[in-house]
């Protein structure tokens, strides 16, 4: 069994009123049941990180990347399975219907969007010492601003 980390890419999706998008995922999955997370997730053989990025936001969403905007950052983590991921994380602009995301069944259960100051919603149901997700969206928010959006 390998040692290396699974290497996974993130989609922080901004809409035009610069929210950004989050779904909850299914309370059977294994990893963060029931909880807010970005769309996204593992690289497959061969795939670069942009390559995975663009494929999962298609998968989960039904949604097309038509703008990569910049990196939010590196996240290193063990989930409760056990593994050690590397995830890299990007803001994306897509095309589509952005009030109808087409979610995976049984994957996610229910979307939102949301501004700044209400990802207080992404502890719900986290381990109190988690709180990943919750930076990864202030650090996406912080590189909204940076790049004047």
């Amino acid at each position: 069994m390998s040692t290396e980390p699974l290497r996974c890419a993130g989609a922080l999706i901004v809409d035009d009123d610069g929210r950004l998008f989050f779904q909850r995922r299914s309370p059977d999955r294994r990893l963060f049941p029931d909880c807010w997370d970005i769309v996204g997730g593992h690289l497959e053989p061969g795939e670069t990180v942009q390559d995975a990025l663009r494929r999962e936001v298609t998968e989960e969403t039904g949604w097309a990347v038509s703008h990569v905007l910049g990196p939010v950052g590196e996240y290193r983590y063990v989930g409760d399975d056990g593994l050690a991921r590397v995830e890299s994380d990007w803001l994306v602009r897509v095309d589509g219907d952005l009030a109808r995301p087409r979610l995976e069944e049984g994957k996610h259960t229910e979307f939102r969007w949301l501004a700044a100051d209400e990802i207080g919603l992404l502890d719900e149901h986290r381990d109190v010492n988690d709180g990943l997700i919750r930076r990864i969206a202030e650090e996406g928010f912080a590189a909204l601003r940076s790049i004047g959006l």
